[in-house]
């Protein structure tokens, strides 16, 4: 049997649909972001306790006759029904315990998730050392976990446990895993007033996304749940005389921040109307004018679409003219010159072996000069 002969050309005609069909797949999936995807809630964040206690059991390395670990140990042994020695004025005496070195006064704390905690929940624990020089093999006593607020007395959890250091930490930094008990709930409040707040990503976040949300969210009035005939945010009951407050609304108050009303529909069950609000599909603005650097890894991502003046660029006993007629011009669709693009440059001096840290300071240049058209992000 006689194979048909494949050509070079469709080969790389082949190649090149199917190229053409990634980048197609890419644009889909860019284009398929849910509002969930650019913004979270406000009270939706990390809440941190806080709590001063003493680590015991140490081998002689804790903090020696610091007065104020001598002070909290007395004032612990005290409320355990320690019998401990005071002074005329009935002020503890901490001369028989001022001296303990296996003792360490330390800073204790707790990261509560962003969908809070609830009583009887275990969570970590990081234990830092005051002036101990080691906190290995130390236990950490009963201690009691406060907001950040000082102002505010109540107990949140209790820590205890055996700390354990980490090769790669020092030897004053410890944690104890699962170390504190919740004994309050900690619950995220996400309405207020019949409102929520959506804090866009500062990945996404200007004011066109946030005018983009607003529009969405508004549009909504007008999109179905099943029926035609009933608004998916709104009362299903309305029509056009109604009051327009019976439906969602939202208002952009800057590039971070939009807030959005809770229609009466929902004011009973918010979290429905919230699974609602963040599976709207948000359409962004092209962002091909981007550049983002990461300078600790060397990774530099750079949009299709950033544009450079014609510029003489020299590396060393490199130079490359970048538009203006050099040896580096852009040519367009029309087979007209046009403004050379960022990428290409980059490509050229890739090809060149130019190392990535040497484009990184040759953008920066180009950016402080004012010859780079678009959004320079360092991470």
């Amino acid at each position: 049997m006689n194979h048909p002969t494949i050509s070079r050309t469709s080969i790389l005609f082949a190649a090149m649909l199917w190229i053409a069909a990634l980048c197609g797949a890419s644009t889909s999936i860019a284009g398929g972001l849910k509002l969930g995807d650019l913004c979270r809630l406000k009270g939706q964040e990390t809440n941190t306790l806080q709590g001063l206690g003493l680590v015991v059991g140490l081998q002689g390395t804790g903090d020696g006759d610091a007065a104020p670990k001598g002070r909290a140990l007395a004032r612990m042994m005290q409320l355990m029904g320690g019998p401990m020695a005071v002074d005329a004025a009935g002020r503890l005496d901490i001369e028989d315990v001022g001296d303990a070195k296996n003792v360490a006064m330390v800073f204790v704390s707790a990261t509560i998730p962003t969908v809070g905690a609830q009583q009887g929940d275990v969570l970590d624990v990081t234990i830092n050392a005051i002036s101990a020089k080691s906190l290995e093999g130390g236990y950490l006593m009963l201690t009691p976990m406060l907001g950040p607020r000082a102002d505010n007395p109540t107990v949140y959890g209790m820590a205890e446990g055996r700390v354990s250091v980490s090769p790669d930490s020092p030897p004053t930094s410890a944690t104890i895993q699962g170390g504190l008990k919740m004994e309050s709930t900690v619950r995220a409040s996400y309405v207020q007033n019949d409102r929520i707040t959506l804090i866009i990503d500062r990945d996404f976040a200007d004011f066109n996304t946030a005018q983009r949300i607003e529009d969405e969210v508004n549009s909504l009035t007008s999109l179905t749940m099943g029926d035609r005939n009933a608004s998916r945010l709104s009362s299903p009951n309305r029509n056009a005389s109604a009051d327009p407050r019976e439906s969602a609304h939202a208002r952009a108050i800057d590039q971070l921040h939009v807030e959005v009303t809770v229609p009466p529909l929902y004011r009973d069950n918010p979290i429905k109307f919230i699974a609602f609000l963040l599976d709207i599909p948000i359409q962004l603005a092209n962002r091909s004018k981007r550049v983002v650097i990461n300078e600790a890894d060397g990774v530099v991502v750079i949009g299709e679409d950033v544009e450079i003046a014609p510029v003489l660029v020299t590396h060393r006993n490199l130079r490359i003219e970048a538009g203006g007629g050099g040896q580096f011009v852009e040519i367009g669709p029309d087979g007209t010159p046009s403004a050379a693009k960022l990428k290409s440059l980059a490509d050229a001096l890739g090809a060149l072996d130019v190392p990535t840290e040497d484009l990184i300071a040759i953008i920066k240049t180009l950016k402080a000069k004012g010859d780079l058209y678009g959004e320079v992000i360092f991470r």
